[in-house]
């Protein structure tokens, strides 16, 4: 089993995937584009920072990237920034890269051409479960690309992960990661528009949110989001807006490509991007049910 590994992306889902790796035994070698947050995991984990981009390629068997966008990732990896070269530039033939970012198939697969041409194989594994489960190791991840690969990359998933799926070619696990997020975003508007009429009719939130969960309304939002993050208006769920509206995004994108029509997705990813544009960037994606109160003239307080 490989076991120098290079982890780009030490954000609030990185992080905790990284030290989760770290606590299994691998060797982990890391860059992030923030110096401060990067010196501060290596303070806190004994983590070494990577000299450069291509020092971490040159130091690593499997490199993961953890990024919000498919722009970035192949930046990292093929791409020079001022005198420093990309990663891929240090990696040496029978190199693994993992991209386990939210990030578009077709981009990734060519990402993975690239990379193959160097004798480097790509498999994408994002990841489902939020900060929580990112923490405890307990996330699902979706994988794409060579079965082979993937098998040889297990271990390491399963340090980070509960549940490890094969999804298919590489980009499958990019499509379905993206799919969910489709159903999950889908699930979480329809929910907050029933409390809103619920609330209209003078129906308790809270109490409707115990009869979904006990009933066949029941979703993840309604689990595990409405009262945490909805009723209690701490909106910190962990997961950024801006996410969301990029991955159904590249649900419909996925859809368009294949010639595959799905008016209540594209319905779904208007009213979220709406929502975005309304409330500006930066926002935790639960505060969706702050642009829906505001539109239907509803409050759930």
């Amino acid at each position: 089993m490989k076991q120098k590994i290079g982890f780009v992306g030490v954000g609030a889902m990185g992080w905790p995937m990284a030290s989760n790796l770290i606590k299994a035994g691998f060797t982990v070698q890391i860059a992030d584009a923030r110096p401060a947050q990067a010196s501060k995991f290596s303070a806190e984990t004994g983590a070494r920072v990577a000299a450069s981009l291509r020092a971490l390629g040159e130091a690593s068997d499997i490199v993961i990237t953890m990024l919000p966008t498919s722009r970035i990732v192949r930046s990292v990896l093929l791409e020079s920034h001022g005198m420093d070269q990309g990663i891929a530039a240090g990696l040496r033939p029978g190199a693994i890269v993992i991209d386990m970012s939210s990030g578009a198939p077709a981009e990734t697969a060519a990402i993975a051409g690239q990379l193959a041409g160097q004798k480097v194989a790509m498999i994408d594994a994002p990841v489902s479960g939020g900060v929580r489960k990112a923490v405890t190791g307990e996330l699902a991840i979706m994988v794409g690309g060579d079965k082979n690969v993937a098998a040889e990359a297990d271990p390491i998933l399963k340090a980070m992960g509960k549940s490890v799926i094969w999804a298919g070619g590489i980009g499958s696990g990019q499509a379905m990661k993206a799919l969910n997020n489709l159903v999950s975003a889908g699930g979480f508007l329809i929910g907050i528009e029933a409390l809103l009429v619920g609330k209209k009719f003078g129906l308790d939130p809270a109490v409707m949110v115990d009869i979904l969960n006990a009933s066949t309304g029941m979703n993840n939002s309604t689990q595990v989001k409405f009262k945490q993050f909805v009723l209690s208006e701490s909106f910190g769920s962990g997961f950024a807006l801006d996410l969301m509206v990029k991955d159904i995004g590249i649900a419909l994108d996925v859809a368009k490509d294949l010639g595959v029509d799905a008016p209540f997705s594209a319905l779904c990813r208007n009213i979220w991007a709406a929502a975005q544009a309304d409330l500006g960037t930066g926002r935790d994606h639960t505060e969706l049910a702050r642009f829906a109160a505001k539109t239907a003239g509803v409050s759930l307080k």
